[in-house]
């Protein structure tokens, strides 16, 4: 789109440019070979007798027999003046005859005794200058006649006016511009046409994968060409792939977790086991469902997925108020658009269920849940009115391979798994202290990359 635009802007201006300098420059030869045609006419009526000019009354072209008609000529020589102070003879350049056209104009004495006095016999000039105000086109030859042993040297000059000229220049120059401005409407709007015919299989494809992103879809189905039909097919391929595995994953763990509690529920069945062997039993319980769940996440993968917030934290509160239905707690949720977490739904509800079943044990009376969308992030943030987090109690939460049984009741269940969600979604979990409520406050921030 930006060459298409540099084309159109730049280059057809160009052209353009070209064009009319062209067409000028051609105008102005023409003019000037159409000058030089009617001063080879006049020379060939000119007569010289006795060091005399001798000019017919009128001319074949009738313009320079009418009087002010736009197209003038008139022949200089020297004339022989004698000084009266000195009695010497000189020579001074002077009009020896106009056309009946040049009647009424006259000529600038700076031009006659200016550039077209200078002309030796045989010089051409062509140039332009101004009668009355008016800009005129002057050409100018110079000749000499031959009568017995003396020569007589005259210069034709042959004027223009420069009205018409200048007229007809501004006239192609409007019809070019005009031309060009539709040429370039109707050259852009065939590109943009093009461009959105050969742009629709990436639009489509676009669509496509976001909807795979959002979960919508599980794989490419539209038709594609031939240049992008390998890319979408080696897509759909890693998509199943992708796919399988995960399940795979999660149904060997399930397998594996089915296995191991078996023959530990067979141990916790014995009688006469200590308090410590009981103890690191349910220790293991714990474990393996802590690790079952972080290694069920979609974590890396959650650019496959993607779902609707609000629904889930809808059917997470309906649950939770059925839960502590007798706590008299109340809940305040803020909400603003439609946002979308690029991640499973069972991650999700481990998130915010975990927090919020640890800020409905904590608070007194009052939950503050805010999830917005800020700029590129989603944030969640909940709220409580508890007596907070100690700033020690922070610091251990978030140190890396700290035990969720050794936070305080309230705060500690589930926090290792929370941890563990956010870091596999590459996200952020900052804890603190409410200012709002003044007690705890969990920030969950996700980074959504498309």
């Amino acid at each position: 789109m930006v060459s298409l635009l540099a084309m159109v802007v730049i280059i057809l201006p160009t052209i353009a440019f070209i064009i009319m300098n062209s067409f000028e420059k051609h105008m102005v030869r023409s003019i000037e070979n159409e000058l030089s045609a009617y001063s080879y006419s006049i020379l060939a009526v000119a007569e010289v007798e006795q060091a005399n000019l001798v000019m017919p009354e009128a001319l074949i072209e009738n313009q320079f027999n009418v009087s002010d008609s736009g197209l003038y000529a008139f022949i200089s020589g020297p004339v022989k003046y004698e000084s009266k102070v000195t009695s010497d003879v000189k020579l001074e350049n002077a009009i020896l005859w106009s056309s009946q056209s040049l009647l009424t104009i006259k000529i600038p004495d700076e031009q006659l005794s200016g550039e077209i006095a200078t002309l030796a016999t045989g010089d051409k000039t062509f140039s332009s200058f101004e009668i009355n105000g008016f800009p005129h086109f002057i050409y100018s030859y110079a000749v000499s006649f031959t009568e017995g042993s003396d020569n007589f040297p005259i210069t034709v000059h042959i004027i223009r006016d420069k009205q018409v000229f200048s007229q007809l220049i501004r006239d192609f120059k409007q019809q070019l511009w005009f031309g060009l401005a539709i040429l370039m409407v109707i050259i852009l709007l065939l590109q943009l046409v093009w461009l959105m015919w050969t742009l629709k299989p990436l639009s489509t494809l676009e669509q496509e994968v976001k909807a795979v992103e959002q979960g919508r879809a599980e794989k490419l189905t539209s038709l594609y060409p031939k240049e992008l039909s390998q890319l979408t097919t080696q897509l759909n391929q890693l998509l199943a792939t992708e796919q399988k595995q995960r399940q795979r994953y999660r149904n060997a763990l399930s397998d594996l977790a089915h296995s191991l509690k078996t023959p530990l529920a067979v141990m916790q069945a014995q009688r006469g086991i200590s308090a410590v062997n009981q103890e690191q039993i349910n220790r293991i319980n714990s474990t393996i469902d802590h690790q079952l769940k972080r290694a069920q996440s979609a974590g890396h993968s959650s650019w496959l997925l993607g779902i609707e917030v609000k629904p889930v934290v809808d059917k997470l509160l309906n649950t939770l108020a059925k839960i502590y239905q007798g706590d008299h707690k109340e809940l305040t949720l803020n909400f603003t658009g439609n946002i979308t977490f690029k991640g499973d739904e069972a991650d999700l509800l481990e998130l915010l269920g975990n927090l919020l079943d640890n800020a409905y044990k904590a608070a007194k009376s009052t939950i503050i849940l805010t999830i917005s969308q800020q700029d590129d992030a989603l944030i969640m943030c909940i709220e409580d009115d508890g007596v907070g987090i100690k700033e020690q109690q922070i610091t251990q939460i978030l140190e890396r391979g700290v035990r969720a049984d050794t936070y305080e009741v309230g705060h500690g269940v589930g926090l290792a798994i929370v941890r563990d969600l956010v870091a596999s979604y590459q996200g952020e979990l900052h804890i603190g202290n409410s200012t709002e409520l003044g007690g705890a406050q969990f920030t969950l921030s996700f980074t959504n990359k498309t």
